[in-house]
């Protein structure tokens, strides 16, 4: 599997995916769903998006990574990730946030911040924690599940 910057031949692929995890409603505050007009417009919107790809050319899972604001904070990038469901488990968000540190670096960002990771998101959470992320706290009920019940975010951070 390799990680690489996604050309315009990925879109329909990295809808999909983006979807699912906005229709999982457990990670992204997105509710609304992309189509091929506000995916590409979405994803040509980012810094940099990166895709993993696999042996057979499909894309397993993606990343965006933009400014996480601006001005005097415009140092400061946020990222967000998403793996197709059937390949889940099998390592490739750690592809993805370690291209995604390499290419935050390359973009000029001194830090990569993400602020709202759902405190029962324990993969991730793991994941970024093993990879060096330092969280920040807990905002209490933080971000609203789909089912309506809400669950309490902790964001992370980490110096470039």
């Amino acid at each position: 599997m390799t990680v690489r910057s996604y050309e315009d031949k990925d879109l329909s692929q990295m809808i999909k995916i983006w979807n699912e995890v906005v229709e999982d409603g457990n990670a992204f505050p997105q509710e609304e769903l992309l189509n091929e007009v506000t995916g590409a417009e979405f994803f040509a919107s980012q810094t940099y998006c990166g895709v993993v790809e696999d042996e057979n050319s499909h894309i397993c899972g993606l990343y965006i990574l933009h400014p996480n604001n601006v001005g005097r904070c415009g140092h400061i990038c946020n990222a967000s990730y998403a793996v197709s469901t059937q390949n889940r488990g099998k390592h490739i968000g750690e592809k993805l946030v370690l291209d995604c540190i390499h290419q935050a670096k390359e973009h000029g960002f001194g830090i990569l911040q993400f602020n709202a990771v759902v405190e029962s998101n324990t993969h991730a959470r793991h994941l970024y924690e093993r990879l060096g992320f330092v969280e920040l706290g807990t905002i209490p009920r933080g971000f609203r599940m789909k089912d309506g019940h809400y669950e309490n975010i902790c964001p992370y951070y980490y110096e470039l």
